[in-house]
């Protein structure tokens, strides 16, 4: 009895054991069945870039649509929707259906209508079973808001209307008024034309020009940034160099003269390599923006040193004595009588040299700062166009063309100064006006004129050396008025 209880406990282990075997074996392959078994598998859905310039999907402009799908073994397809959010449009779409066994292309009559955002293709004979379908929809658009959508529908089969497996997702750019400028020009028959010359085409393309200006301002803006930041230095280093190549001190000249020799004898190109792939070698990692700017500034230097020095000794020796008769030392002499003429010399060629720094900024393009010429490379690379170096050339004009005409206004406001030209003085033409008039309130305005031509005095020597130009010289004023 006791043996036969036994064996009855065996049976019921080894059959509670096969249960749950069985049990684990049906969890495992339930666990390996997909989700969802579709007739009709997306494989993908992509969308031409439609960017004038760029690799992106633009929203509310024409771009083309491929969807492909392979029909499931045992299946047959009669007919498939391709459904997009409501702001899309497959409206003036052409479709090219593409049906392929393995290698084989398989002729298929198929009839597309499009009502808004869907499009259905009907077939006049079933796709058969593990055929790639493809669907090729060119002139639709996403919408204009941007953002990632995906292709969704139905198929018809042999059961019926089944639904589409999604697609992944088609990210979309949103239709900034930029681009719709840049989908007008490409609407119009003049920009057609122009585009047309080979020349014309291929330097100053209208759409690209319009959205090289959008790329390139972050590089114009650093360009500034760059030049900006390091002339101050610069300055400051050139009025040290200039100082030092005219002392008494022999080494401090030497090393004026070594200094200046070579920044000024060897190309900015090769002082860039050395500064950027040279002090990494040695330890020294700075970030490339501040480098560059150290690079200009240093370069600036030298050249500024020499048209300090060159300002400094311009003026005449007579200056020296006059300040030395008045009981001042050299530092005096320097600071408040030779420096302020030296800055009204000084200030065109200065400036000149300023754009010519700004210019060579596009140098440090060749070892990856992202400025100006840096983002009119890879655009041009981009595109296959040289229209992103016309606007980047703009945009240096845009600097200095200005800067060339204040030199200008400069240059004749100083040599007319030099000359005893310049404004009246607003004194004596008060004056003179009350004295014609006989009017006792005219003299009341030549005064607070002597008074404000008095503060203007009390400037410092830089400072009133800079505004001098454009101020009244009652000297030579007088002399002229008297003439």
């Amino acid at each position: 009895m006791h043996d036969k209880t036994k064996r009855g406990h065996g049976r019921l282990r080894g059959l509670v054991g096969a249960l749950v075997l069985a049990l684990a074996i049906a969890l495992a392959g339930a666990a390996a069945l997909p989700d969802e078994a579709f007739a009709l598998t997306t494989n993908k859905a992509t969308a031409r870039p439609n960017e004038d310039g760029g690799d992106g999907v633009i929203g509310g402009i024409a771009t083309r649509l491929t969807w492909e799908g392979t029909v499931a073994d045992g299946e047959e397809l009669s007919s498939i929707t391709l459904t997009l959010p409501d702001d899309a449009s497959f409206a003036d779409s052409t479709t090219r259906v593409t049906v392929l066994d393995g290698l084989n292309r398989i002729n298929q009559d198929s009839t597309v209508s499009a009502s808004g955002n869907s499009l259905t293709v009907d077939f006049a004979l079933p796709i058969p079973a593990d055929s790639l379908l493809r669907l090729e929809v060119e002139g639709m658009t996403f919408p204009s808001e941007g953002g990632d959508y995906v292709v969704s529908g139905s198929y018809v089969n042999d059961q019926g209307t089944q639904q589409l497996q999604d697609s992944p997702a088609i990210s979309v750019i949103a239709n900034t008024p930029l681009q719709q400028a840049v989908d007008w020009l490409d609407g119009q028959a003049w920009v057609a034309a122009w585009n047309a010359n080979p020349f014309l085409g291929m330097f100053f393309r209208p759409q690209l020009l319009l959205t090289s200006f959008a790329s390139l301002a972050p590089g114009w803006v650093l360009c500034l940034v760059i030049v900006l930041v390091a002339y101050p230095f610069a300055i400051l280093l050139g009025l040290v160099a200039a100082f030092m190549k005219i002392s008494r001190h022999r080494l401090l000249r030497a090393i004026a003269i070594v200094y200046i020799n070579i920044l000024r004898g060897t190309p900015l190109f090769l002082q860039i390599y050395i500064m950027f792939f040279g002090l990494p070698m040695v330890g020294i990692n700075i970030n490339n923006n501040v480098l560059g700017v150290i690079v200009m500034a240093i370069n600036s230097s030298a050249y500024l040193a020499e048209i300090f020095r060159a300002g400094i000794e311009s003026i005449p020796r007579g200056q020296y004595e006059a300040a030395a008769s008045l009981g001042m030392n050299h530092m005096q002499t320097m600071v408040s009588v030779i420096l302020p003429q030296t800055v009204r010399r000084v200030i065109p060629t200065v400036t000149s040299d300023f754009i010519t720094s700004y210019k060579d900024t596009s140098l440090l393009s060749s070892v990856g700062v992202m400025e100006l010429m840096m983002f009119s490379k890879n655009l041009t690379t981009v595109t296959g166009n040289i229209t992103p170096y016309m606007a980047a050339a703009i945009f240096y004009l845009i600097v200095t063309l200005p800067l060339i005409k204040v030199v200008g206004i400069v240059e004749k406001n100083l040599a007319r100064s030099e000359r005893g030209g310049g404004p009246r003085p607003k004194a004596q033409a008060a004056g003179r006006a009350s004295e014609q008039e006989g009017d006792d309130e005219g003299l009341e305005v030549a005064g607070s004129s002597h008074a404000e031509a008095s503060d203007a005095d009390e400037l410092p020597g830089a400072l009133r050396a800079l505004v001098a130009p454009f101020c009244a010289h009652n000297t030579f004023g007088g002399m002229a008025d008297a003439e």
